[in-house]
């Protein structure tokens, strides 16, 4: 199993039940894909470099996962087709990109 980070933005006028909501089919999906979740960092509402839907905000989810296969192909084309989703994406997580320079 290779360990992945899988990036969220969700419409940012979404209530906290709403964004429970997101959160639990997030999960489930993951689930249904044979992903194990590892961590979740979740920095909430943040300004966006530019505007997604007309909107400058975004509420941020960042989780790490650990999965074989293609989380790519699995998880994030099921999580595009829903209507709270501004944008996906999933990176490699690779040891090297974490090694301090000397």
């Amino acid at each position: 199993m290779q360990t992945y980070d899988l990036n969220l933005i969700l419409n940012p006028s979404l209530s906290g039940e709403q964004v429970s909501t997101e959160k639990d089919y997030i999960e489930n999906a993951l689930k249904a894909a044979g992903s194990e979740l590892v961590n979740l960092e979740e920095p909430g509402n943040r300004r966006l470099a530019y505007p997604i839907a007309k909107e400058r905000e975004g509420y941020f989810l960042f989780y790490t996962i650990k999965t074989s296969g293609n989380p790519e192909k699995e998880i994030a084309s099921l999580l595009r087709l829903r209507d709270n989703v501004r944008r996906v994406l999933v990176v490699r997580d690779r040891p090297e990109w974490k090694t301090k320079k000397a």
